[in-house]
């Protein structure tokens, strides 16, 4: 494998996955590798220039260092390489297999994944970025990752985009507008392509593609998110899903460092990592509880050592490997909690949270904010610089003129830290200038706004926990997908199904919850990633989230999100929350998944450049 197959291959299983389908050996393309003239070898690797030139060499010559090489590409290969590799007479005798198997994406969890772009708010909406060679290689390798996702899952999407905007129907926008439509373009031709090319691929579409860009909601990146997952990413300093915790030295001496992973393959996180912080730290309590009462080994461990039978020894003996599992599972949840808790009270949270989702509803305004600045001096910076960062959203008038810095000197921040603010807008561009009744430069809703608020309050979803109003705006537009009522201005289409024949032969159209009732729903293939690994071994609950993923068959067409610039905990939270509600499973792509430290330092890498529309080839 290259650099990127290797962590490919990370991304979807564990090494002891690999070694047992029989593989011996698992080595980097890129190293000195011993030869191994009687093992057939499997190449899976990018099709490059410098791996078909590597895979050559290997193979090549009067012993080969393999028997017999089976060569899997992770995206299409040109033809130029193929006809490369067939010019080698050598070595074609040697090839078992040569085959694009279409897999260049990196699964986060089950109903998401990344292209692992990085820079790529730097990269497609920074500064002087349009033309360039960075911005052409960026755009098309993610172009081509969002395209496997679909190869490997033979989907055709209807491929939605947010439109670029104008003001008042000029024909002046900035280049970051134009970027979810040059997107759309380049995977819409990555697809057309599979349609003659992958066998048994679906000619219409099976599914909705929507992309957008980081601008649709700049809000959901620096809020604080309330659920177990968002608090442990963004409280705790973890590296990807790796946690590293302390656990009591079995020989008495200093506690030992362990590195465990928060991921789907434990049944604790799979049931906690969506709900409030206050319902998990419940929860965890009374799983505690539950488990000493009702595990016999746990009790005999409590009980006096001169009371037990041998009976009770050998019963204790066989119980304790799977009770100090369990018990680990649980313990390491509830260290966990107990840091988010206590890091919520020492800065503060609760109060500033509050403000936050006030603000973001319209229930606060200027004094509230201000207030807060002057009487909680000793919040953190970063704290700090979120809360103005969505007051500039709601309020972006309150930062005109010097007014913003006279916010930051207030708040004691830095120039650096005036300079995130400002790439807010940038990052917004044209439509950051729209009329204030807009909202500023969040999303507008229907215009009925009387107060200024980025959300509309959904009383209809009661919620039971304090700081969960809040919703990240990509749940109100995928409800409107559902429903197809999505504005076609705003949104358009690259491949719009033509208009369904007269009702009684269609029924309803590719854009419904379901599909065309002239056609099955078509059956929900989970790939082998996104399954479900739930042990029994008694931590697992029944939560309604967690048992979603086994039904996928009897639900209506995916719908695939992808969000250009990094997503949020928050929105990945939601896609497995409409899931449920909607019966249609929802899949989040993005660039990368962001916590809101990431972010911040993304954003301050901006910078506004406008351009016209006039002569731009799409």
């Amino acid at each position: 494998m290259d650099k990127v197959t290797t962590k490919v291959m990370s991304s979807s299983c564990k090494m002891a996955d690999i070694t047992d389908e029989g593989i011996s050996l698992v080595e980097d393309l890129y190293r000195r590798r011993q030869p191994l003239p009687s093992l057939d070898a499997i190449y899976f690797i990018q099709p490059s220039k410098e791996n078909v030139v590597m895979f050559l060499s290997d193979m090549s010559g009067r012993v080969p260092l393999y028997k017999k090489a089976f060569v899997f590409f992770s995206s299409p290969i040109p033809k130029d390489l193929v006809n490369h590799i067939k010019s080698d007479t050598s070595v074609l005798p040697r090839i078992g297999a040569l085959r694009e198997m279409n897999l260049e994406y990196f699964p986060v969890d089950s109903q998401a994944f990344i292209t692992d772009h990085e820079r790529a708010l730097e990269e497609l909406l920074g500064e002087n970025v349009e033309n360039t060679r960075k911005f052409d290689n960026c755009l098309n390798t993610m172009a081509t990752r969002i395209s496997t996702i679909f190869a490997s899952l033979k989907e055709l999407p209807l491929v939605r985009y947010r439109a670029a905007k104008t003001l008042d129907g000029s024909a002046v926008a900035t280049f970051r507008d134009l970027v979810p439509t040059k997107l759309a373009a380049a995977v819409w031709n990555s697809l057309e392509k599979y349609k003659s090319t992958i066998p048994n691929f679906p000619q219409t579409g099976t599914c909705e593609l929507l992309i957008l860009d980081r601008s649709i909601d700049q809000i959901a990146p620096v809020i604080h998110e309330w659920t177990y997952d968002a608090m442990c990413h963004d409280l705790l300093e973890m590296d990807g899903n790796k946690y590293v915790h302390e656990i009591p030295s079995k020989t008495g001496g200093e506690p030992e460092k362990k590195e465990v992973l928060l991921e789907d393959h434990d049944p604790v996180w799979l049931e906690l990592r969506h709900v409030h912080i206050a319902d998990a730290s419940e929860r965890l309590h009374d799983k505690m509880t539950n488990f000493v009462s009702k595990n016999k080994a746990a009790q005999l461990h409590q009980r006096d050592s001169n009371e037990l039978s041998t009976r009770d020894l050998q019963k204790m003996v066989q119980a304790l490997p799977q009770y100090s599992e369990q018990m680990e599972k649980l313990s390491l949840h509830v260290e966990i909690a107990g840091k988010i808790n206590r890091t919520i009270r020492e800065m503060g949270l609760r109060d500033l949270g509050q403000l936050e989702q006030d603000l973001v509803f319209g229930d606060v305004g200027a004094k509230e904010v201000i207030n807060f600045l002057r009487t909680k001096q000793d919040a953190t910076s970063e704290n700090k610089l979120r809360l103005l960062m969505i007051y500039a959203s709601v309020y972006p008038e309150k930062f005109e003129g010097d007014k913003g810095l006279k916010l930051m000197q207030l708040a004691r921040l830095s120039p650096e830290d005036m300079k995130v603010v400002n790439n807010m807008r940038l990052l917004e561009g044209s439509s950051a200038t729209k009329k204030k009744s807009s909202g500023g430069f969040s999303l507008k809703f229907d215009g009925q706004k009387v107060k200024n608020a980025a959300r509309k309050d959904r009383t209809t979803e009661e919620e039971t926990w304090q700081l969960s109003r809040f919703y990240p705006m990509i749940e109100e537009l995928i409800e409107k997908l559902n429903k197809g009522e999505l504005p076609k201005n705003e949104y358009l289409c690259m491949n719009e199904p033509s208009p369904p024949v007269p009702r009684s032969t269609d029924g309803a159209s590719a854009r419904t919850s379901q599909a065309p009732a002239s056609q099955p729903v078509k059956s929900r293939r989970t790939a082998t990633w996104a399954r479900s690994r739930v042990s029994d071994d008694g931590c697992s609950s029944d939560s309604v989230l967690k048992n979603v993923s086994v039904d996928f068959k009897n639900m209506g067409q995916r719908i695939f999100v992808f969000i250009i610039g990094g997503a949020t905990r928050s929105e990945l939270r939601v896609c497995h929350k409409l899931t449920a509600k909607l019966r249609r499973e929802v899949v989040l792509g993005s660039s990368s998944i962001d916590d809101p430290p990431q972010f911040i330092t993304k954003l301050k890498m901006l910078s506004e450049k406008d351009i016209s529309l006039d002569g731009i080839r799409i």
